[in-house]
C-alpha cells in the first residue's frame, strides 16, 4: 500500500496559535511528520474567543462570527502547510481538525462539548475531505470525549520494555499511562491546569502573555499557604475518567481563589505566578505517581514544554523519573496534538475507532468524526 497524506489542525486551550501538520501513514501506521506550520491568533481573534469561553451578551452572534473566522483560518492554514511542503490538495486524503473549544461539560445529565471552527468551509476552500467534531460521539457512547489523544501518544511511544507516561501540557494537562505489558490498559486523563492559570495571571496583572521559559516565576519564592488551598480543589482528587477545561480552571478559578485567600493575594506578584507555576507540576506529577508509578520516563509535549523552569519543578516532584521531551522519541513537542488529529482522521477514513475507552470512560470504541466531503479526488 502507498504512503497516504492527512493534515491535522489543532487550536488549542491556551488560545495562542493553529498548528498544522502534514503527515503519512503507510499501511495504516508508520507515521512520519512531513512538514509543519504555525500561524499565530491575532489579538483581537484571541480577545473574542477567550470571552466566548464565559457567558456573555450577543454570544450566539459572536459564536457564528467566529465559527466562520476560524473555518477560513483554518483553510488558509491547510493551504499555506501545502504551500511551503510542495504538495498538492489532490495528494491529501484528509483533513482532521480539532477545532477551537469554547465549552466542554463532561459530567451531569446534559454532557457535551462545543468546538468552533465551521468545517465547511474548510472542505470548500481546499477541496480536501474534512473530519471534525471528534469528540461527541465518544460522549454520546457514555465518555468523557476527552482526551482523544492517549490512543496516538500509544502508537507512538509505547515499549515494551519499560513502563512510560506521556504528559501533553497545553492550557489543560493531561497525561497517558503507557504500561510495558500490552496486556494492561492504557489509560488517560486530564490532570488540571497546564498553562492556563499560569497565562491568566500574566496577562491580567504583568501584562505579558505568558511566562516565557518560565523565567519569571524562577526569579519568586512559593507562597506555601495559597499553594496548600490551591491543592485543596477537588478535581485532584477526583477519580478517572475525568476531563475539564478552560470553563473550570479558568477566570472565574482565580477570582474565586483570590476572594477565598484575599490577604495572600496581596503578596507581590512574581510569587502567585511561582505558586501557580507549583501547582500545575504537582498536580501533575503527583497524578503521575498515582497512575503509574513504575514508569521510569515522562515524556513531554504541548507548549508547555517550552516552559524551562516548570520542567525542572516536574523533575523536582519525579524524582525517579527522566524527564524528557518527545523530541528524543521522533516527534517534536510541538507537533504531537496536531498530528495526533491528522491520526484520527486517518482512524475515521479506514472506518476504525479512534477513541480508548479505558481512557474516556465510553461504553465501546465507536469512529469518531463528522465527514465533510471535499471536491477532489486522491490522483
Amino acid at each position: 500500500m502507498a504512503s497516504e497524506y492527512y493534515l491535522g489542525l489543532m487550536a488549542g486551550t491556551s488560545l495562542d496559535a493553529i498548528d498544522c501538520s502534514l503527515v503519512s501513514f503507510e499501511h495504516n501506521q508508520h507515521f512520519k511528520l512531513i512538514h509543519s506550520y504555525s500561524e499565530n491568533l491575532s489579538s483581537q481573534d484571541k480577545t473574542k474567543l477567550l470571552s466566548l469561553t464565559k457567558p456573555q451578551d450577543n454570544e450566539l452572534e459572536l459564536l457564528i462570527e467566529m465559527d466562520v473566522r476560524l473555518g477560513k483560518l483554518f483553510s488558509q492554514a491547510c493551504l499555506n502547510t501545502l504551500k511551503e511542503a510542495k504538495f498538492s490538495s489532490h495528494e491529501i486524503m484528509a483533513i482532521g481538525s480539532h477545532g477551537q473549544t469554547i465549552r466542554h461539560f463532561p459530567d451531569g445529565q446534559f454532557k457535551s462539548t462545543l468546538q468552533i471552527g465551521d468545517a465547511n468551509i474548510i472542505a470548500e476552500t481546499t477541496g480536501i475531505t474534512t473530519i471534525n467534531d471528534f469528540r461527541r460521539r465518544d460522549m454520546a457512547a457514555g465518555g468523557q470525549g476527552a482526551p482523544l489523544v492517549p490512543p496516538f501518544h500509544a502508537a507512538l511511544f509505547q515499549d515494551s520494555n519499560q513502563d512510560r507516561c506521556v504528559v501533553n501540557i497545553g492550557g489543560i494537562a493531561n497525561i497517558t499511562c503507557l504500561p510495558a505489558d500490552s496486556h494492561q490498559s492504557v489509560i488517560g486523563f486530564d490532570t488540571g491546569p497546564g498553562n492556563t492559570l499560569m497565562d491568566l495571571f500574566c496577562q491580567q496583572t504583568l501584562n505579558k502573555p505568558f511566562d516565557k521559559n518560565g523565567d519569571l516565576a524562577r526569579t519568586a519564592e512559593v507562597i506555601p499557604d495559597l499553594l496548600s488551598g490551591f491543592l485543596e480543589d477537588k478535581y485532584f482528587s477526583q477519580p478517572y475518567p475525568k476531563s475539564t477545561g478552560r470553563e473550570y480552571f479558568g477566570e472565574a478559578w482565580l477570582t474565586n481563589k483570590k476572594r477565598t485567600f484575599p490577604s495572600l493575594f496581596k503578596h507581590e506578584n512574581l510569587g502567585i505566578l511561582t505558586t501557580l507555576t507549583e501547582l500545575t507540576a504537582i498536580s501533575i506529577s503527583e497524578q503521575i505517581n498515582s497512575a503509574i508509578p513504575n514508569a521510569k520516563e515522562v515524556l513531554i509535549c504541548g507548549g508547555g514544554a517550552k516552559n524551562n523552569y516548570l520542567l525542572e519543578r516536574l523533575s523536582h516532584y519525579l524524582p525517579n523519573k527522566e524527564v524528557l521531551k518527545t523530541d528524543n522519541f521522533g516527534l517534536s513537542a510541538e507537533w504531537v496534538e496536531s498530528s495526533a488529529f491528522a491520526w484520527l482522521a486517518m482512524k475515521t477514513v479506514h472506518n476504525q475507532a479512534g477513541n480508548l475507552p479505558t481512557v474516556t470512560g465510553a461504553k465501546h470504541p465507536v469512529i469518531l468524526g463528522a465527514i465533510h466531503p471535499g471536491r477532489t479526488k486522491k490522483s
